[in-house]
């Protein structure tokens, strides 16, 4: 997948309580960052992957000029750096994430085997496989953020499986296979063909996943090679469509989503596909974008939601990805993971630290309307980052009487995520956000035009740290009580 996604995050268990809520982390969950190894992601489940292991290296430099003896350019002063690749780099990732991973792959004893090992341990817990041959290398020279060439080396492939392996994938609660090919799979067919794994990556050269699995995401020229063969030789979404639903019937799997690069991805059951479209379009480096798309659906299912909503936090994770830089900007293996901007208190610290301007707006959301839409847009346009606070469903209540909130907090908070101009999310059960955004400090507070000054007691709370509370109009007759009353009224 080469970049792009869609906005909507799930939000299905986040309780709701005396204190803040963040999506599905409750009061002093202020932000996700990585551990090492053991401590695990609040609220996140384990994952078990099992696939094969590569090292990569990038060997980056600048080309200004062609070799005197062939028309190939010369790289200059290069710098080398080393990651996980192939099923550790999905591994990897899923870690970074803050949860708690295991590893089963083939590793050696040769230097890349040792140099794997060394990038994986504060991270990931491995369970070897013996390993024929040298671990598999892929090393890309890159011009500027070009690559020109990439060297392969290592034939290493898994050997045996191993009984701690097989009892790992027995005992686990989520398993996702990375299948680059070189037999870890295939080793330990008969423990996943017993316990079929969440997600299944494939690969040309590797096995077809075990029957049962519950996802499989292969990329739009992989799906091609694998599904069988029907005589067209069209890539477009027609041939997506055509290839996806004859992998779920030949495969016996539960669903395919094909991955289509800045397009997104395709999501079939067998019949009518969905379509999972790109938000944004980045065209930066996509190495590693399918391994990102792969940990994240596994991660989702694995946290236990559906299959549909997996896949569009799937494409949104790789969009972002993308647009990050892909696998050449991952941070060493021995800084911290960065706060993810799921959590708003994170973003508004890193913001804060660049100098730029938190926004903040508040409100129940109940119904979403064009009105809501407008201010939300303009709020975002005042600053860098836009951070919604919505009353808990508690609060509405309070606020609104009985039968409201019409839409439950988890609904509300889902859609509002989806808005291109909403940030992050945060949740608060008293009937004011004064102590949210007393933890917050946003720059600027906004509320809709239809509130009057004496309404703002937040305003003289901004003031402490040199924020500013604003009004911005609303659109004139847009309200949730009034849609509310003419659907009543329809009824009647």
């Amino acid at each position: 997948m080469t970049g792009a996604g869609m906005h909507g995050r799930d939000v299905n268990g986040g309780r709701v309580g005396a204190g803040r809520t963040v999506g599905a982390r409750t009061d002093g969950a202020r932000a996700v960052g990585g551990r090492a190894r053991g401590g695990g992601g609040r609220g996140k489940a384990p994952l078990l992957v099992v696939g094969d292991a590569l090292l990569d290296r990038d060997v980056t430099g600048r080309a200004e000029r062609l070799a005197p003896d062939a028309p190939v350019p010369v790289v200059d002063d290069c710098g080398e750096t080393t990651r996980p690749g192939g099923a550790a780099l999905t591994a990897y990732l899923a870690a970074r994430d803050g949860r708690d991973v295991t590893l089963i792959a083939a590793v050696g004893d040769d230097p890349a085997s040792r140099e794997l090992k060394r990038l994986l341990e504060p991270w990931v817990t491995l369970i070897p496989l013996p390993l024929t041959g040298p671990l598999p290398e892929k090393t890309r020279v890159l011009a500027g953020d070009r690559p020109v060439a990439r060297l392969d080396r290592g034939d290493g492939r898994a050997r045996a499986a191993t009984d701690a392996a097989r009892e790992a994938v027995r005992a686990a609660p989520a398993v996702l296979v990375s299948d680059y090919g070189r037999g870890t799979a295939d080793r330990l067919r008969d423990a996943l063909a017993a316990r079929p794994p969440l997600v299944w990556d494939p690969h040309p050269r590797g096995g077809p996943p075990v029957p049962g699995t519950r996802l499989v995401t292969p990329a739009e020229k992989e799906a091609h090679a694998l599904a069988p063969a029907d005589g067209t030789t069209r890539r477009n979404l027609h041939a997506a469509a055509h290839s996806a639903a004859a992998l779920v019937r030949h495969w016996r799997v539960a669903a395919v989503a094909v991955t289509l690069g800045a397009r997104g991805a395709l999501l079939s059951y067998g019949e009518h596909p969905l379509l999972v479209p790109a938000a944004t379009a980045h065209h930066g480096d996509s190495c590693g974008a399918g391994d990102r798309f792969a940990a994240t659906a596994a991660g989702l299912l694995a946290d236990g939601v559906l299959v549909g909503e997996a896949v569009e936090g799937a494409v949104a994770a790789a969009t972002g990805f993308v647009g990050a830089g892909g696998a050449g900007a991952l941070p060493r293996a021995d800084a911290p993971a960065s706060p993810s901007d799921d959590d708003p208190f994170a973003l508004a610290a890193r913001i804060r630290s660049a100098h730029g301007t938190v926004v903040a707006a508040g409100g129940c959301f109940d119904l979403l309307h064009a009105g809501h839409v407008g201010l939300l847009q303009a709020a975002r346009g005042l600053g860098d980052c836009l951070v919604v606070c919505v009353n808990s469903d508690a609060s509405v209540r309070r606020r609104k009487g009985a039968g409201r909130p019409v839409n439950p907090l988890a609904d509300r908070v889902r859609v509002l995520r989806a808005l291109a101009c909403v940030d992050a999310v945060a949740v608060f059960d008293e009937d004011t956000p004064e102590r949210l955004l007393g933890d917050l400090r946003p720059d600027v507070w906004v509320k809709g035009g239809d509130y009057a000054a004496a309404d703002l007691p937040e305003a003289s709370l901004l003031e402490e740290w040199g924020g500013q509370a604003v009004l911005l109009p609303y659109l004139a007759g847009r309200s949730s009580t009034r849609i509310l009353s003419r659907a009543t009224e329809g009824l009647r």
